[in-house]
């Protein structure tokens, strides 16, 4: 997995390339973006962050035959986990079947806890990405500005 991660003046981004079934790639992407949101000063949002990257990046390994891209990109709006693969089968959320099985409960749990997602198609494949928000949670002020 190549990992590069953007400081250059612009916003902070995290890129990686994920090989098709590497099963190191869902910590290693969990662990480099802890990192970026460390750097960015919101290390409150990783747990959200990193559980919902690891849905994509489970998704996009086990979904398709070819490796695929993680970009994480952090701004004063927010942050945006994009993962690209390179085939056209568009996913949709599955609800639970109450059964026991837990495949097709991840873009469920994306859809639950971000503030923002969807599917892009590609010329070649598609990318689905999230966003959460940079802005507390409503409700959450300092004590001394109530």
């Amino acid at each position: 997995m190549k990992r590069r991660v953007r400081g250059d003046g612009a916003a902070p981004q995290l890129r990686r390339r994920l090989g098709r079934a590497d099963a190191r790639a869902v910590p290693e992407a969990r662990r480099a973006l802890r990192e970026l949101l460390i750097r960015w000063g919101r290390a409150e949002r990783s747990d959200t962050a990193e559980l919902l990257t690891s849905e994509l990046v489970t998704n996009a390994l086990l979904h398709t035959d070819r490796g695929a891209v993680l970009t994480a990109t952090v701004s004063a709006r927010g942050l945006r986990v994009e993962v690209r693969d390179f085939t056209g089968h568009l996913p949709r959320p599955r609800p639970p079947d109450g059964g026991e099985r837990t495949h097709g409960r991840g873009l469920i749990l994306v859809q639950s806890l971000a503030d923002a997602w969807g599917v892009r198609a590609h010329g070649v494949g598609k990318a689905v990405w999230f966003e959460l928000d940079a802005k507390e949670p409503p409700g959450m002020l300092d004590a001394g500005t109530a």
